[in-house]
């Protein structure tokens, strides 16, 4: 009997050790807690309580690999802290009250694969060591106020899936490099300033199944390319400042719609091309 007791109140233990983080963690949640008004969130922390207890965060083997705080009433900034929870796997903060920027170091979260930052008040640009981010597959931070152009090296992140960063002030041209990610399956960019041509490389992207860049200044031809993507179902272009016509496969899609506008800002329909000269000559 005193053999078994001792076993269970080992295997207790070791399970309270496990649940529990190191104080240097538990330290950069409370910052994040307190830089974001916790008081006043909807759903608190009882910061007197063990880790494992604090609602959104998830732990395993001792280390921090998830907070997930949707729609919770987070009020502040980013703590630059949150940055050394090197174990991060999921980051979410969607739809909170968060301003400010998204700390310039955040690329030493190596192992994160989610990040949503979407539907905050979030400024400055998107941080150039977020293309460090080697096993992202996630990069939500639509409906924003951020501003600047697209990193150049977005595609170091070989295995992003989803780009959603509609409804902000982006600008500048599609970087060279957003072409070679082969296994992303959403981009949308609609509602911000990009600017420059849609290259013939976008045939690359070919496990793209949703691709929106509506609203925005994109000028030139749209590559008859595009019509390669097989997996490509949802289109959306329009007023943009495309011209010449579009492939009749193209606007056939879902969500695909004619309107452009011209340099003037005047809209008008694009012409449709049944002509496959375009694809041909893309072949050759």
């Amino acid at each position: 009997m005193k053999f078994i007791t001792t076993l269970f109140l080992t295997l207790v233990f070791s399970i309270s050790l496990l649940a529990n983080v190191s104080n240097s963690e538990k330290s950069i949640l409370i910052k994040l807690y307190q830089n974001t008004k916790g008081s006043q969130w909807t759903v608190k922390w009882d910061l007197n309580a063990s880790v494992s207890t604090w609602y959104g965060v998830k732990i395993e083997n001792g280390k921090v690999v998830g907070i997930n705080l949707p729609n919770n009433n987070l009020v502040g900034t980013l703590p630059v802290e949150i940055c050394n929870l090197s174990n991060l796997v999921e980051l979410d903060l969607f739809k909170n009250n968060i301003s400010g920027t998204i700390p310039e170091n955040i690329g030493k979260l190596k192992n994160l694969q989610t990040l949503n930052l979407s539907f905050n008040k979030l400024t400055g640009s998107i941080p150039n060591s977020t293309c460090e981010l080697q096993n992202l597959k996630t990069l939500m931070i639509f409906m924003n106020r951020l501003s600047g152009e697209l990193p150049s090296q977005i595609g170091n992140l070989k295995e992003l899936e989803i780009v959603s960063l509609f409804n902000n002030d982006l600008s500048g041209e599609l970087p060279a490099s957003l072409y070679e990610l082969k296994n992303l399956k959403e981009l949308i960019l609609s509602s911000n300033k990009f600017s420059g041509q849609l290259s013939p490389n976008v045939e690359n992207l070919v496990s793209l199944n949703k691709l929106s860049l509506f609203d925005n200044k994109l000028n030139g031809e749209i590559p008859f390319s595009i019509v390669k993507l097989e997996n490509l179902e949802n289109v959306n272009l329009a007023y943009n400042s495309f011209s010449g016509s579009v492939p009749s496969t193209l606007a056939g899609k879902h969500g695909f719609n004619l309107m452009m506008r011209n340099e003037s800002g005047v809209a008008f329909k694009m012409e449709v091309s049944n002509s496959t000269k375009g694809i041909l000559a893309a072949d050759e």
